[in-house]
């Protein structure tokens, strides 16, 4: 089985850090909401976090349509391939959606966006409750439809990688392929003991045909 092609690097690179903030904002997003003493800290780092995966996103949705993904392997089906593009686009919609709702909930509070510890952005809702508590709603289920997308996402991806073993995740990792898979080696050494034992063959054929003539005999 052939080894599928990778992903440029950079959008490796992009894809990612944009794993690891994701991961990160998921997790002091859950924290916060059960913390008290530390809650305005965790808010400023959680929309920190929130902003730049949007950045990085608006990132990888150009990267995305300038550059054309690499073939999938032959594993994925008619099916399931629409399944991978339909997933892909639902997890671009939730990281572009999830950030903006986030600012705009927080906008609604009249309160500043406060990000970098100093940074203000400027408010994108008005100062209302009842628009405070629909945004928020919202948010808190774009979050789980997000968890639940990742989980999708990474477990198709090792259910191909362990199982089915047709490379999907090397599509985006970093480390080196080697030249010969131990398969191709085992063939090459199989191939090899074929050929040394025709040529044994052969050479007692010819020592038996000369033999059997005798001398003299033509």
């Amino acid at each position: 089985m052939t080894t599928p092609a990778r992903y440029p690097l950079r959008t490796r690179i992009l894809h990612w850090v944009t794993a690891v903030l994701v991961f990160s904002m998921l997790f002091i997003g859950f924290v916060m909401v059960n913390s008290i003493g530390s809650y305005a800290a965790l808010r400023s780092i959680h929309m920190t976090l929130g902003i730049t995966v949007l950045v990085i996103v608006v990132l990888r949705v150009a990267n995305r349509l300038t550059h054309r993904a690499p073939k999938l392997p032959d594993t994925v089906g008619w099916f399931e391939h629409k399944l991978v593009v339909g997933s892909e686009l639902t997890m671009y919609g939730l990281l572009l959606a999830q950030p903006l709702v986030g600012w705009a909930m927080v906008s609604a509070t009249g309160k500043p966006v406060e990000i970098f510890g100093s940074l203000h952005l400027p408010r994108i809702a008005p100062f209302n409750a009842e628009l405070y508590f629909a945004l928020r709603q919202t948010h808190s289920l774009l979050a789980f439809a997000l968890v639940a997308v990742i989980a999708a996402h990474v477990s198709a991806v090792l259910l191909h990688t362990l199982t089915l073993r047709d490379g999907m995740l090397s599509r985006m990792a970093f480390a080196r392929r080697r030249k010969d898979t131990p398969t191709n080696s085992a063939n090459t050494d199989t191939q090899e003991a074929v050929d040394m034992q025709s040529g044994l063959g052969d050479r007692t054929d010819t020592a038996n045909t000369g033999r059997h003539r005798g001398p003299g005999r033509h």
